[in-house]
């Protein structure tokens, strides 16, 4: 139910949102689309998704948001460092390029082995060790989480337009049980959660029950600058999130959301249990067929990207996906170019 507001020397104070004006402006939650079919009953229109915040229970009640995740001093230079250090590359989907600019980064071992996450994506940018700015801010995380990350991805969201589309992370590299951490440096954008559609759900009763889009319960969480949004497994299985677009004029946007000329950069810290050689020949781990470095096999190119990208599917659209089945097997694949 809070957010917060940056002042001339880049303190944030909590403001109440249900005491703003401006919350009703807030961008709307993904909406479903319901259709009509001759007579068949109109469904009451559902409730704009609630905005929650810190203190709020998030998602299944795993997940919650902390405000001022950074001393103020790291704060207020933290954006502007990121933005300057980081490797921003462009990352490509279906052949397509993605909304917003990607970085990644890691924890290097001593062999120059390093931890890969896997998500669909044409092929992910290389990996850097982590950069003097980044390594700050994760001590701070680990301190916060009280368990390690080695991974993250860093996504700069150069205007309201860019966004990223309602998903579940997906978890053949991430540690079991581990939390997945995002931590939003700029101008506040607001995250959607929303509850899956349960493919696994029973049948309907009757026809109209069919047609009729059921209601899904969705969140809206205002993520402001020098915010951690902690994301637990179980809401990663049951819900979705995402950042929809903002197409807003700037100067209609709250002063939150004006920070940084509307710019945002989000660091998602994952504890990641797969990893690569230095030359990407050999993968062991979690994810991979072989468990441990002395098991490891070597990358395959093409084989097995059908199942995991169907993998990968069941995870977005299931709450109740088996991961042993699905995933325990381990895959070797590192990249997924897919055609439209």
């Amino acid at each position: 139910m809070f957010n917060q507001r940056p002042e001339d020397d880049h303190t944030w104070t909590i403001v109440d949102y249900h005491k703003q004006k401006s919350s009703s402006q807030l961008p709307l939650a993904f909406e479903g689309r319901t259709t009509r079919h001759g007579t068949t009953p109109r469904q009451k229109a559902p409730e704009r998704a609630p905005i929650l915040g810190v203190g709020d229970a998030l998602g299944t009640g795993d997940s919650y948001l902390t405000a001022g995740i950074l001393p103020k001093e790291l704060a207020s230079v933290a954006f502007e460092k990121v933005k300057e250090e980081v490797k921003w590359d462009t990352m490509y989907h279906r052949g397509g390029e993605v909304p917003r600019l990607v970085a990644v980064e890691g924890e290097v071992g001593a062999d120059g082995s390093f931890p890969v996450y896997r998500h669909p994506a044409d092929e992910s940018p290389p990996l850097s060790a982590f950069s003097s700015t980044v390594a700050l801010i994760r001590d701070h995380v680990q301190k916060a989480l009280n368990h390690p990350v080695n991974h993250v991805l860093i996504q700069y969201y150069r205007t309201g337009k860019d966004y990223i589309s309602e998903h579940s992370d997906k978890t053949i590299d991430v540690v079991r049980g581990s939390n997945i951490v995002n931590v939003s440096l700029g101008a506040q954008r607001v995250m959607t959660l929303r509850i899956k559609k349960d493919r696994g759900a029973t049948a309907p009763a009757t026809e109209n029950e069919h047609q009729l889009s059921p209601f899904r319960p969705s969140q809206r969480i205002p993520l402001p600058h020098n915010s951690m949004f902690v994301l637990g497994p179980e809401t990663n299985a049951k819900w979705l999130h995402g950042i929809n677009h903002d197409k807003r004029p700037l100067q209609m946007k709250a002063d939150e959301e004006q920070y940084q000329g509307g710019e945002r950069i989000s660091l998602t810290f994952r504890h990641i249990g797969t990893f690569l050689s230095p030359d990407e020949v050999w993968i062991w781990g979690q994810g991979a067929t072989g468990k441990t470095k002395e098991t490891a096999r070597k990358v395959s190119h093409g084989s097995e990207v059908g199942a995991l990208i169907r993998a990968f599917g069941e995870e977005n659209q299931r709450s109740d996906f088996d991961w042993d089945m699905n995933y325990g097997g381990g895959f070797d694949v590192l990249h997924f170019p897919q055609k439209e």
